[in-house]
């Protein structure tokens, strides 16, 4: 007994500092396993959803939008989950029949239903926000504006998401929310880095956005707007010019080419060859061109189509006042722009019309892209229906007015030369997202950029688990050592005395 007591006294493993060592050693291995474990463990992402109905002049477009639950308003990424394309025309054209403007939503409001989970639907927040249709609509009717509001206000409401309102976005905000969407969709704002500038053609407006050393807001005030995201400043200036979207240009060139009231016209903004009625009550409809109505007209006038690029530049250039600017510098009809700078992004019917006619490559110089539209009129319509008859006739038609106003618009409008024409990019999405107000202006309403950038962790998350693993590795060197005094002993057989 008395042997038996002192080998046990002389076997170091017996130690209480030993004992302590081995099991700090051991609960380390543990943890660091179990870390490693937890870290790679799949979770189910969860995410937030927002609904955003674009109104426009020719059409409204649904939008749904969703982003990581657990980043809400820090580093989520928002993108577009799903659009989808209201039938039929813009809410505008139901002035005298608003019931139709909501019952118009119904079909893609089903589909925001089963695109949104059942269980988000009532924190998901919906927005209508209409553009310059409507605005021409307040204009020439506010009670008829009021009473289709009222309508789509009240078919809104029927859902079970968390509606919001509707109103009409001021041509200003539409340009500023268009910027806010590219630029966040870049990854401009986060990284701050030199922006991109937007312009937007609809069919009732236009919208240019960017910003520019040489203009901090003190010159035409009114065209300024001051954003802080991500903690960096930015004076934007932007400018919507109302009446000046394609549609309502035709309008105003067919109104220049009627105002003695004929019964025909040779419009060279046409092929050769086409042949179109129309009603002069339904071109002079619009507040852009009703001032214009001559005194005594026939109730309609033929169109016959000319295909002639120059003289088509002609008349469009007859809608413009290019000659009157009370500021350093301006853009058309007097209104300041002060001197293009960085690249822009060209969308909605940018996009569309120089898609269609193979025009997007901005490399070409301003006389290829010129020759190139000149060919292109000047091609008969007996050829250009040939060429694309899935495309209805009314859409086809207008494509050399179009691509011709474009051309006009940026060279001319906004002063783009060869050389800042090359900085332009006509997109239609960006990472999956199509391109417009309707993104910067839910993140506006909901917060999701924040003013100032987001703090930092003292260590980004790989670092974290880095230094975890080292220190546990330590530690457990640590106890090796620590045992190092008592190799020796152990290695040898206990000595009984």
């Amino acid at each position: 007994m008395p042997a038996q007591r002192e080998m046990k006294e002389k076997n170091p493993w017996h130690t209480p500092v030993t004992i302590i060592l081995t099991v700090i050693g051991v609960i380390a291995i543990v943890a660091l396993v179990t870390v490693a474990v937890l870290q790679n463990k799949p979770i189910q992402q969860k995410y937030k959803y927002g609904i955003v109905l674009d109104a426009g002049s020719s059409h409204t477009a649904l939008y749904i939008y969703e982003w990581p639950a657990e980043k809400d308003n820090n580093t989520g990424r928002v993108q577009q989950k799903h659009s989808c394309k209201v039938k039929g025309k813009g809410i505008s054209s139901y002035a005298d029949a608003p019931l139709k403007a909501g019952e118009s939503l119904k079909a893609c409001m089903l589909e925001a239903e089963t695109q949104v989970p059942k269980n988000r639907h009532r924190e998901t927040p919906l927005y209508l926000g209409a553009t310059a249709g409507m605005r021409l609509l307040n204009l020439e009717n506010s009670s008829a504006s009021e009473k289709v509001f009222q309508a789509v206000e009240g078919a809104l409401q029927r859902f079970p998401f968390s509606f919001q309102g509707a109103r009409i976005l001021s041509g200003q905000e539409e340009g500023a929310f268009g910027w806010v969407t590219i630029n966040y969709l870049s990854d401009l704002l986060k990284q701050g880095l030199e922006t991109t500038g937007a312009l937007d053609l609809g069919g009732a407006s236009t919208q240019i956005s960017f910003v520019s050393d040489d203009y901090n807001g003190t010159e035409s005030p009114s065209n300024s707007v001051t954003f802080r995201l991500y903690g960096n400043d930015y004076n934007l200036y932007t400018h919507s010019f109302l009446c000046y979207g394609k549609d309502q240009v035709l309008r105003m060139a067919l109104a220049h080419q009627t105002k003695s009231g004929p019964g025909i016209i040779r419009d060279p903004c046409f092929h050769s060859g086409y042949l179109e009625t129309k009603d002069y009550s339904i071109l002079y409809d619009s507040p852009c061109v009703s001032d214009r109505k001559p005194q005594k007209t026939p109730a309609t006038f033929n169109i016959s189509g000319d295909g002639n690029f120059p003289q088509c530049y002609k008349v469009l250039k007859s809608v413009f006042n290019f000659t009157s600017c009370q500021y350093s510098q301006c853009s058309f009809n007097g209104v300041f722009q002060p001197r293009l700078q960085g690249p822009f992004g060209a969308f909605s019917a940018y996009y569309f019309v120089m898609n269609f006619l193979n025009l997007t490559d901005t490399s070409m110089s301003l006389e290829a892209l010129k020759e190139k539209l000149t060919s292109y009129c000047a091609t008969p319509w007996s050829k250009i229906s040939q060429q694309h008859p899935t495309v209805k006739p009314k859409y086809l038609s207008e494509y050399c007015f179009s691509g011709t106003y474009i051309f006009m618009l940026l060279t001319e409008g906004y002063n783009f030369t060869s050389e800042t024409y090359s900085k332009i990019e006509f997109i239609k999405k960006i990472k999956d997202s199509d391109a417009g107000w309707t993104l910067g202006y839910m993140l506006n309403l909901t917060n999701m950029i924040p003013a100032e950038a987001p703090d930092s962790p003292l260590l980004p998350h790989a670092g974290y688990v880095s230094v975890i693993t080292i220190m546990a590795i330590l530690l457990f060197v640590l106890v090796i050592i620590s045992l190092r005094p008592i190799w020796p002993s152990c290695s040898k057989q206990p000595q009984i005395v």
